[in-house]
């Protein structure tokens, strides 16, 4: 899923403050790009979590509905609402490296000859599924 979420940017004397509203989410980072980092990152992960559990995932706000001085920080420093994108496919292929095992059936005469030409059926396949699917190995 690739979308954006407007995200609240409260500036103190020492940090970065972010809420996600749409998600309930808050974080923080030493400077704006760590800041937007950390924003991307939560919102990832709760929307990879959500997809995982067949929860529905909130649609994003209109950055004009929202309110920053309703904000959790909104007394803590000045406050923006900017837009950050996310990829929670992309996010997925980043961090779920595990491999998972399937049984695949196949004629006894092709596994012969995979057999006997060396070939990884198991990296074969996974090549098949990736072109398939129009999806890249990270």
């Amino acid at each position: 899923m690739k979308t954006v979420y407007p995200v609240f940017f409260t500036k103190t004397k020492d940090v970065i403050l972010v809420e996600v509203p749409d998600l309930q989410i808050l974080t923080e980072g030493t400077d704006m790009n760590q800041a937007i980092d950390m924003a991307r990152d939560a919102i990832e992960v709760k929307c990879v979590s959500m997809e995982d559990a067949k929860e529905e995932i909130p649609v994003p706000s209109e950055i004009s509905d929202l309110d920053v001085t309703k904000g959790t920080f909104a007394s803590e420093g000045e406050t923006i609402v900017s837009l950050v994108d996310i990829d929670s496919g992309e996010y997925r292929r980043k961090t779920d490296t595990r491999t998972v095992r399937r049984n695949v059936a196949l004629p006894s005469w092709l596994n012969y000859e995979a057999e006997h030409a060396g070939i990884n059926v198991s990296r074969v396949l996974q090549e098949a599924l990736m072109a398939t699917l129009g999806v890249q190995r990270n």
